[in-house]
């Protein structure tokens, strides 16, 4: 119990400034972020399968949701986060959760490289102190913005942001157990705490410049230090705002949030597991996170999903159980409790050095490089689509597409394991087989992506072949169309009164042409064996 109380207050330590910091990366008070990590760092340990996951808030999340953000608001928020705890659910349910863990390897490092990019290239704002008063609009309309505003920054600012990435860099090279967040953020903190009283001309932005709030008539500046207050998630909204069309317009971004969270539990708890041997159950897991992000909006928080760097924070610092995550969340709401006005004196700038730390660790800058120079090509092309598409558009749109890629690229890999070959020539155990009896050797699975191959194949037999014998002894599954595909040569056989033998084939894929009315008559015949198969057909020429 020690171990994992430790543990839970380690965590609880970078937590607190990286659950501000995505906060307000997003778009939202820092606040929120620190309400998403007390409430999913509970809910998800008690509800999912891992012992050691943390859940809270995620830099994975960050591009998806500044979107939403800037098109719906808060409250738009926090209904989708809601909406795709539902799906979160149905997914666990419907136990499609191993399914997830299937999405090719390029498209996740494409994914996170790109998130990574964007998350670093919105730091540049308050690391550099620019001003710039509507930070909205898509990739290439912010690049616009932060260069036309390059001559607003602040030398103060950047000093404050390179003091601290300096400090975050070499206090993990001491490979010291204090978190580096902990030392720079504090060290930096009471510097220009010092700086902005005794220097007010230098004007370094902190938390509690930049962010103010007024919840149930106390007003203040910062972070609010108040428990959380339950509210419905739509409470922002005039009564006529929440619409049924509002639901089917933040449908989809809740759909990329739950894959996007999926997919990010699910690569956690993978990692986890190898750390510490112990095995999660993925269905249950997806189903712990969907309840949690159900909840984390009646509380004001932001989309959550397993954290990977607490996570194995976590693991390394002696976490075992579930106890580890929720002392990590009851440290957060003490901290939120008694140190609030603390916490508002956090520069900007140094919470963009944070999270620059975060986008570097999360680029795949040695991945990346590595497939583009040893992977087949089909997988380099995919992974710079979705990279590509996650820095330019939106994460929408790189997950649906991202999806679709995966999907070809194993249809396409699927079709490369068939193949259908005349083997007539290569028989040893029947050198004198007739000249009209064509064998033909078919390999692999016959789904719709190589139904067509099959049946050009057959219908190209020569004339004068009579009997037509197909191996099928290797054929793992057959669908609807190659179905179809193989009604049709067994249709146009007959018409020509040639006849058409089946040999090996499975009882299951027997049953299945059984039942599909597949005239198993004298034009069309079955065998267990390549060896009778080709006996029966001297018998008949």
């Amino acid at each position: 119990m020690k171990n994992n109380i430790l543990s839970g207050l380690t965590v609880g330590i970078i937590a607190l400034p990286l659950s501000m910091a995505l906060a307000i990366a997003t778009g939202v008070p820092p606040q929120l972020g620190l309400y998403t990590a007390i409430v999913a760092g509970i809910i998800a340990a008690v509800f999912g399968s891992s012992k050691i996951n943390i859940s809270g808030p995620t830099a994975a999340f960050v591009v998806i949701l500044i979107p939403i953000v800037q098109q719906f608001g808060v409250s738009g928020l926090l209904i989708c986060g809601l909406l795709s705890g539902i799906i979160l659910i149905f997914v666990g349910v419907l136990k499609l959760g191993t399914l997830i863990e299937l999405i090719p390897y390029p498209v996740t490092v494409g994914f996170t490289s790109g998130i990574a990019v964007v998350i670093a290239t919105f730091q540049i704002k308050d690391f550099f102190g620019l001003t710039i008063e509507n930070f909205n609009g898509h990739y290439l309309d912010k690049i616009y913005l932060i260069f036309s505003s390059f001559n607003t920054f602040k030398p103060s600012e950047l000093a404050v942001g390179l003091f601290t990435l300096f400090l975050l860099i070499l206090w993990q090279k001491t490979k010291s157990k204090i978190p580096s967040a902990l030392v720079a953020l504090t060290v930096i903190t009471i510097i220009v705490a010092f700086s902005n009283i005794y220097f007010p001309q230098l004007n370094i932005s902190t938390i509690a410049s930049t962010f103010h709030y007024d919840i149930g008539g106390i007003k203040g500046d910062g972070i609010p230090p108040i428990p959380l207050q339950f509210e419905l998630p739509w409470s922002f909204l005039k009564p006529e705002e929440i619409t049924l069309d509002l639901f089917y317009k933040l449908l989809p971004h809740s759909i990329a949030i739950a894959v996007l969270g999926a997919l990010e539990s699910l690569l956690c708890a993978v990692i986890s597991d190898g750390m510490t041997g112990n095995k999660t159950n993925p269905n249950k897991e997806l189903i712990g996170q969907g309840i949690a992000n159900i909840i984390v909006p009646f509380f004001g928080g932001i989309p959550a999903t397993a954290a990977i760097a607490r996570t194995v924070v976590n693991i390394k610092s002696g976490g075992t159980t579930k106890l580890a995550s929720i002392v990590h969340s009851l440290f957060i709401l003490a901290s939120i409790m008694l140190l609030s006005s603390y916490l508002s004196y956090l520069p900007m700038a140094s919470l963009s050095a944070l999270l620059l730390v975060v986008a570097w660790n999360m680029s795949e800058v040695k991945h990346f490089i590595n497939i583009i120079k040893v992977a087949p090509s089909n997988d380099v092309y995919v992974l710079l689509t979705c990279f590509i598409l996650t820095v330019l558009f939106d994460m929408q749109i790189a997950v649906a597409i991202g999806i679709g890629l995966a999907s070809i690229l194993f249809i396409k890999r699927t079709i490369d394991l068939y193949s259908i070959e005349l083997v007539n020539t290569k028989l040893t155990i029947h050198p004198d087989i007739p000249e009209n009896i064509s064998i033909y050797d078919i390999n692999g699975p016959m789904f719709f992506g190589a139904a067509q191959n099959a049946l050009k194949t057959l219908l190209n037999t020569k004339e004068d072949t009579s009997v037509v014998i197909l191996n099928m002894q290797n054929v793992t599954m057959i669908d609807m169309t190659a179905m179809v595909a193989l009604k049709s040569i067994v249709d146009n056989f007959a018409s020509k009164d040639k006849k058409l033998i089946f040999s090996g084939l499975n009882e299951r894929i027997l049953k299945k042409l059984i039942k599909a009315n597949f005239p198993f008559d004298d034009s069309l015949k079955t065998f267990t064996n390549l060896n009778d198969s080709i006996n029966y057909s001297k018998t008949i020429i």
